[in-house]
């Protein structure tokens, strides 16, 4: 009969050794968290890992997200008249609805599953919770009462569950501070007509709202000048083909120095847009329509005022005229410009929100990490954690790089995977029963086909009852969405 080992080291070493030899045994167990397309492009990519450096091996992956829905940005950060949307929305359902990658919605981490919790049942973790809070913008004013965050703007839009159904549209005049896609969204649902937006998924709520507006002109701002424009060309086309609003830009925004030369020529996306700016001037865009949407260049914001009739509440936005210094950048003139506007959406980019249990960088809005492998306060990794997506690397670039954070958090994760600690309890059944047992009602993705199905439903309807093509309307309350999506399983 052999000796059992002779001091607590020992046993411990002998009980490591055998729950490594259970590893290699079963699949190893992932949880990410997060939905979006950078928890799903991780999933996918994870579960072809022959494909990526580190070799194959067979994996139990669960998707986490604190919605009851999955897609994150795509379904709450995108406007809903985007027609190339509906194609990313396409490819994330193909690889969820494979059976290999087991969605669990409605469930928020930090309070109804802890980082304990997850190192319990999982091998590995994979942050995605992406970035959803408003930069900052530091100036005098910004907090009277019509300044707004854009991000706020847009995920009540969306019909963000977790924000008020209630919007204070009561503007004729606003500004919408940034230079890219965002600050394009924002002021392009706000000087569109409603009527034009039915035929998206739009909620009704914000349909109604947005009707009721009383908007006439709405100004866009960016500091640099036409050749440092953050927005993509499709993102500027859209804009002239909203109905019954024209375009208005300015002669003297347009300046350009041998930094904006050379983007124009070495670059065709720059090129496209500078040369879809200067076609809308030559063809003089006033057509007399209800709505202006105007494009500023060379303008840094300094103050948000009010006045005496209208204490506390915005009345105008100041701007510092800017000039370009030959590099791309610019420095301010000391001409100062004022705008009478009754609201200001800020949108200068979003910012990532820190996480219970890991280190968190405020100023860049991260999760600190080498690679995607998430580090400790003293700098070394955390083994078994990491990080994909926005919450990596920051709110910059499109949907589409995501694949690249996602590809590389993935091949670190192969490379580490002889050294994760093992999951003590990776039945996966076991994270199920956990749930249940502290009563949060967890979605599925077969709970996401049934919504999905009745928010189609809602549109067939409404196409019946008004002649208007809607595909869906969108449920808002997060109570009906897991409402809907548990009734399939409670049958």
């Amino acid at each position: 009969m052999p000796e059992a080992p002779a001091d607590s080291s020992q046993r411990d070493v002998v009980q490591r050794d055998s729950v490594q030899r259970d590893v290699v045994q079963r699949p190893l167990r992932v949880a990410i968290i997060g939905a979006g397309p950078a928890g799903v492009y991780a999933a996918d990519i994870l579960t072809k890992s022959n494909e990526v450096k580190g070799g194959e091996v067979e994996v139990s992956i669960d998707l986490f997200d604190q919605y009851p829905a999955p897609y994150g940005l795509i379904r709450y950060g995108v406007a809903p008249d985007h027609p190339r949307i509906k194609g990313i929305v396409n490819a994330l359902h193909k690889v969820l609805d494979r059976g290999d990658i087991r969605f669990i919605g409605n469930v928020t981490y930090g309070r109804d599953l802890t980082l304990s919790d997850f190192r319990d049942f999982y091998d590995a973790v994979i942050f995605a919770t992406g970035a959803i809070r408003d930069a900052e913008l530091d100036i005098p004013g910004i907090g009277l009462e019509g300044s707004f965050g854009g991000a706020d703007f847009v995920s009540w839009y969306d019909g963000h569950p977790d924000v008020p159904r209630d919007w204070p549209l009561e503007a004729r005049e606003v500004a919408v501070i940034g230079n890219g896609n965002v600050a394009l969204d924002v002021a392009r649902m706000l000087s569109k007509h409603a009527e034009d937006l039915l035929v998206t998924e739009i909620p009704d709520n914000v349909y109604q709202a947005l009707k009721r507006s009383p908007v006439t002109d709405v100004h866009v701002f960016g500091r640099r000048g036409p050749a440092q424009i953050k927005f993509t060309p499709l993102e500027l086309r859209e804009l002239s083909h909203s109905r019954d609003v024209d375009i208005v830009l300015y002669p003297e925004d347009f300046e350009f120095d041998d930094a904006s030369d050379e983007a124009i020529k070495s670059n065709n996306q720059v090129k496209t847009m500078v040369n879809t700016l200067a076609n809308w001037i030559a063809e003089d865009q006033d057509t007399g329509a209800s709505r202006r949407l105007h494009l500023h260049f060379l303008q840094s914001p300094v103050e948000v005022y009010d006045s005496a009739e209208t204490p506390g509440k915005v009345a105008g936005i100041r701007f510092e005229r800017q000039e370009l210094d030959g590099t791309g950048n610019v420095r301010g003139t000391g001409e100062f410009l004022d705008y009478p506007v009754q609201a200001v959406y800020r949108a200068i980019g979003y910012h990532g929100s820190e996480l219970a249990e890991l280190e968190y960088d405020e100023r860049r809005g991260v999760i600190p990490n080498d690679a995607g492998r998430v580090l400790r306060d003293d700098g070394t990794p955390m083994p078994g954690v990491y990080t994909t997506g926005w919450i990596k690397r920051g709110p910059v670039g499109l949907i589409g790089h995501t694949k690249g954070d996602a590809l590389e958090t993935i091949g670190c994760l192969l490379e580490d995977r002889d050294d994760l600690p093992p999951a003590t309890n990776p039945d996966e059944h076991a994270i199920i029963a956990l749930l249940e047992e502290r009563g949060v009602d967890y979605t599925t993705w077969e709970g996401w086909n049934e919504l999905d199905a009745h928010e189609k439903s809602l549109g067939e309807k409404y196409t019946a009852e008004s002649g208007v093509q809607r595909e869906r309307v969108k449920v808002v309350p997060r109570e009906d969405m897991v409402r809907i999506s548990r009734e399939r399983s409670d049958r």
